[in-house]
């Protein structure tokens, strides 16, 4: 009998997300990520967003800028640059109370993207937001 860890099937997915996120056809106006889809990226301790002016740039064409850009690039054309829309994942965080503030602005295939949520510690915000924010927190 084989068994499967979630681990390796989320890894998977990934994988799977990635690749078909490279090899999608071409479409007029384009073909694949805009260079105008970017995002700066902020993970602020706390409650607030952070103010300071230096962050994470995630460019998706081709995806540079950030320590898990392809992946991050994949989850993002999946929910069409909406990072809301990231499906939750199915994990077991502990209960400890210790705030991150999740900030992104920029664009997203010709859209305006402003996004930021507080989440009660760094294991929710990755399980909401997967590799778009995994980044050390400022």
């Amino acid at each position: 009998m084989t068994h499967i860890s979630v681990k390796a099937v989320r890894a998977g997915l990934v994988a799977a997300l990635v690749l078909l996120a490279c090899a999608a056809p071409a479409r007029a106006g384009g073909g694949h990520f805009a260079e105008d889809s970017w995002l700066m990226l902020t993970v602020s301790r706390g409650e607030t967003p952070s103010t300071a002016e230096d962050g994470t740039m995630l460019r998706c064409d081709p995806p540079r800028g950030h320590r898990h850009a392809a992946e991050a690039c994949a989850e993002l054309a999946a929910v069409d640059g909406r990072i809301a829309d990231i499906p939750a994942k199915d994990v077991v965080c502990p209960m400890v109370f210790a705030p991150v503030t999740a900030h992104a602005s920029g664009r997203w295939r010709g859209h305006s993207v402003d996004y930021t949520e507080t989440f009660s510690n760094t294991c929710m915000l990755t399980a909401r937001t997967g590799s778009v924010f995994a980044l050390d927190p400022r």
